[in-house]
């Protein structure tokens, strides 16, 4: 198998954006401006969801200092060589690549942005994603080299952001869009993560992280706000055994939280893409709409 060789730097062929992955229609990065609000989570449900709907989808996590993708998605074996490139390991219908794969386990990555930069090339130029909707790639928390490194390589479809309620979220936030914007990486929409608890036992409904926050930086930014995923054991659950929420439990109302959002992700694309020659599924969305959703009580 290829291993990812870190230590190259920037040598090597100089690839225009177009030529590293031409058989990609969309290039999604998932980001979040501060660590702790879920993103990964985040990440994996809306692949599989994509996925279930009819896409083709791939997850690249290119968060090289916490690669969780390969347990997140229940694909810990590695993946293997195939004429001269690394065919991607494969969950719940979804292409899958990650550091996680190339590194031991307690093995810590203290890289340079350099580094950094040559691992990222290599995940697109090395690895046969063969033809593809979506790619989501899974950024680590801040404004580092890997979002600049992300925007230089591949032409982005654009951007999306995943935040908690609280002010202190989104004051990080804002400043990652603002990141994009300055890249010009168009801004795809804000998702709210950990919105709200609803108890298992009265119904009552709890907002821990405050209320409202992730609509109102939406508004602010003049970016969509594509939805809220309330806080349950259940959603972490399905990380740590690698069954994400929309196929361990695909009626729940939390597997409908990121189906619509999927949804609207989807169908945001392709507003924005309208007269583009070459679409994704056209039904996408529709698709994704007709899932069954949970029976009111």
């Amino acid at each position: 198998m290829g291993e990812v060789n870190a230590e190259q730097g920037q040598q090597g062929r100089s690839a225009s954006k177009d030529d590293l992955i031409p058989n990609v229609k969309h290039v999604i990065a998932i980001s979040s401006g501060k660590g702790g609000v879920g993103k990964t989570t985040v990440a994996v449900n809306l692949s599989v969801a994509l996925s279930l709907a009819g896409a083709k989808v791939g997850l690249m996590d290119a968060d090289v200092y916490g690669p969780n993708i390969p347990m997140m998605m229940g694909v810990p074996t590695p993946p293997q060589q195939e004429d001269g490139k690394i065919k991607p390991a494969e969950g719940h219908g979804v292409k899958v690549i990650s550091m996680g794969y190339f590194v031991p386990e307690e093995t810590a990555v203290v890289w340079r942005g350099p580094m950094i930069h040559t691992a990222i090339q290599q995940f697109f130029r090395d690895v046969n994603w063969g033809e593809l909707d979506y790619l989501l790639v899974d950024l680590p928390p801040g404004t580092g080299d890997a979002q600049l490194t992300l925007s230089q390589l591949v032409p982005l479809c654009g951007a999306v952001t995943v935040t908690t309620p609280q002010e202190v979220a989104l004051h990080d936030v804002r400043k990652g869009m603002m990141m994009f914007q300055k890249v010009n990486v168009p801004l795809l929409g804000l998702i709210e993560n950990m919105s709200y608890f609803v108890c298992g036992h009265c119904g009552e409904r709890t907002e821990i992280f405050s209320h409202g926050g992730g609509e109102r930086a939406a508004e602010k930014l003049g970016i969509p706000f594509l939805g809220r995923i309330p806080i349950d054991p259940a959603i972490r659950a399905g990380g740590d055994t690698g069954m994400p929420i929309v196929v361990a439990n695909p009626t729940s109302p939390q597997a409908t939280a990121f189906r619509e959002i999927a949804a609207k992700l989807a169908d945001g694309i392709r507003g924005t893409n309208a007269g583009a020659g070459d679409q994704p599924q056209a039904s996408i969305g529709s698709l994704l709409k007709k899932i069954k959703r949970p029976q009111s009580t």
